[in-house]
């Protein structure tokens, strides 16, 4: 019986190694990334997620901020992010935002993020943006079926956000299912790996296994 060949990337011989992690909302991107990290190494692994360079809306009031679709990319400040990313590539430390959710808005202060072997860029959107994709040398999607995201944002959103159900409920029919639909789903056909029913053990196993193939051999 014939296996196929086990994917081989294009790996830079020197530098960070830049990892995209997308899909929707809830789907387990940040477990699968925090479980990177973890096995890897803080020292070794740094993790930048989309999120945090949500636009500063400090010019609209509270209300007209929550009214805003933060599934849609024009939301994000995603040239700074890729500024960002090309001034760790090039060794340098970068000052990443923060985004406050309980009021819709970038907070004040900022975090002192160094240069280190693996950069991990999460989000729902980083594999729709050409400009991100450019940069990363490897790209994964985690594929997590509606219903199990839903329940997941349901509970981050109300206990960790402090929000409402009603006011959940009605952002994700109004903006983030249309989006995930429109932007999300479609970024998919740009990954090098989909990790199938959210964190899957085997496939996260995989690829920290490549990443230390990598490391070791620098």
């Amino acid at each position: 019986m014939n296996f196929p060949a086990r994917p081989r990337f294009s790996w830079p011989s020197s530098g960070p190694l830049i990892i995209g992690i997308g899909g929707g909302s809830g789907s387990g991107k940040t477990t699968i990334c925090e479980t990177i990290v973890e096995e890897i190494g803080a020292e070794r692994v740094g993790l930048i997620q989309h999120d945090a360079y949500y636009l500063d809306q400090s010019q609209l009031p509270l209300e007209e901020r929550a009214k805003v679709n933060y599934d849609h990319p024009d939301s994000l400040e995603t040239a700074l992010l890729v500024e960002h990313l090309r001034a760790l590539l090039g060794g340098h430390s970068i000052d990443r935002p923060t985004y406050d959710f309980t009021v819709h808005n970038r907070a004040a202060e900022t975090v002192r993020v160094a240069p280190v072997p693996v950069l991990i860029v999460e989000g729902i959107l980083v594999l729709y943006e050409p400009a991100l994709r450019e940069l990363m040398d490897l790209k994964i999607y985690v594929d997590t079926d509606a219903d199990l995201r839903v329940v997941r944002r349901l509970g981050r959103d109300i206990q960790e956000r402090g929000r409402s159900f009603e006011s959940v409920r009605d952002q994700y029919l109004d903006t983030v299912r249309p989006m995930h639909l429109r932007f999300v789903e479609p970024s998919k056909r740009y990954a090098d790996i989909v990790i199938p029913e959210g964190y899957n053990l085997n496939a996260v196993a995989t690829v920290v296994s490549m990443i230390r193939e990598v490391l070791r051999s620098r």
